[in-house]
């Protein structure tokens, strides 16, 4: 597990800041599966530039996560392993994982997207595992509490994408509108906070970054902890 650590926090910084913020350390290692998983899918399409070969990576994640729910012995794969055990002990649904894996499925060839498509592919990536992460935390907690932080990350992962020459927004959208649809899902995701149990706050406290990132600013690794404990320290984003 100590790997699977290392791992995430090299990959997913801002993710693996925040878990940081989780009391308990065996719901620790669970959002810590999650992350290094949702880094796989990521992984497996961005690491190699032919379409085939990403649809084939993705699909031994499929398969993977199949044998995992029918009870077979998990794939010697520390990702593998450590995703069974805590699908195991929280007794998670398959349909998050496998909508995950879809949605990589369908950006393969997609072309730029519309709005509707922008939302549609946040809310089924970075959406379903901040929801997955929160339950993770706090069986209670509602994917309506999730939704606007998600997508406040979401667009900003997107802008910063941009950024680096790989476009998935709509050209209509210039920096100016991004920043305003972010400022605005930060707004609700504020609002929707408040319904969020208190141990489930780790899952989207990350989420207190998008507006610096969606502005185009990295912010220096003090100031991520300071805005990180702050947020967690108060309940709001």
């Amino acid at each position: 597990m100590d790997d699977l650590d290392a791992t995430v926090r090299r990959a997913d910084p801002d993710r693996w800041l925040a878990s940081r913020f989780v009391a308990y350390p065996v719901a620790r290692a669970d959002v810590v599966a999650l992350y290094a998983f949702n880094h796989e899918l990521a992984r497996a399409t961005e690491a190699a530039r032919e379409p085939l070969v990403q649809e084939i990576r993705l699909t031994w994640w499929r398969e993977a996560l199949d044998e995992v729910f029918a009870g077979r012995p998990p794939r010697r794969h520390p990702v593998v392993e450590a995703l069974a055990e805590t699908i195991r002990r929280l007794s998670l649904p398959p349909a998050p994982f496998e909508t995950m894996i879809e949605a990589r499925m369908e950006a393969i060839d997609a072309s730029v997207a519309d709005e509707a498509a922008v939302y549609r592919h946040i809310d089924t990536t970075a959406g379903m595992l901040m929801g997955l992460a929160a339950s993770a935390l706090d069986g209670t907690a509602s994917s309506a509490a999730t939704q606007a932080a998600a997508r406040a990350w979401g667009l900003a992962g997107l802008a910063r994408l941009r950024r680096t020459g790989v476009d998935r927004l709509p050209k209509a959208w210039d920096q100016a509108e991004i920043r305003r649809r972010v400022r605005a899902a930060m707004a609700a995701a504020r609002a929707a906070a408040r319904d969020l149990p208190v141990a489930a706050f780790p899952a989207i406290a990350y989420a207190t970054l998008a507006n610096t990132y969606a502005a185009g600013r990295a912010p220096s690794e003090l100031e991520k902890r300071l805005r990180l404990t702050t947020a967690v320290l108060t309940g709001r984003l």
